[in-house]
């Protein structure tokens, strides 16, 4: 049952991430090619659109990586403790 939600919760990363990076393209894409935000349009424009698709991929990498890195911590404990109990068996 354990291993059932561990799996699932690695959909879920796997989900929210794809997610994340289908937001941040939409984002860049609405400010570069938008009408911008202010009365004049001021606040759109190509170089905000890079600087959100930059900012959201730094972002993006971070946040992937420390819940893959939870993950992995996690696998490789598991890995750990199955080959103690079979040391201790022999």
């Amino acid at each position: 049952m354990r291993d059932f939600f561990i799996r699932s919760l690695e959909v879920v990363i796997n989900v929210v991430v794809v997610l994340m990076a289908i937001a941040i393209l939409i984002a860049a894409g609405v400010v570069a090619f938008g009408h911008g935000m202010g009365p004049n349009g001021e606040a759109g424009g190509p170089l905000a659109g890079l600087a959100i698709l930059i900012g959201g991929a730094i972002y993006l990498i971070l946040t992937a990586g420390f819940m893959y890195l939870g993950l992995g911590i996690y696998q490789n404990t598991k890995r750990t403790a199955d080959l103690l109990e079979q040391q201790v068996r022999r």
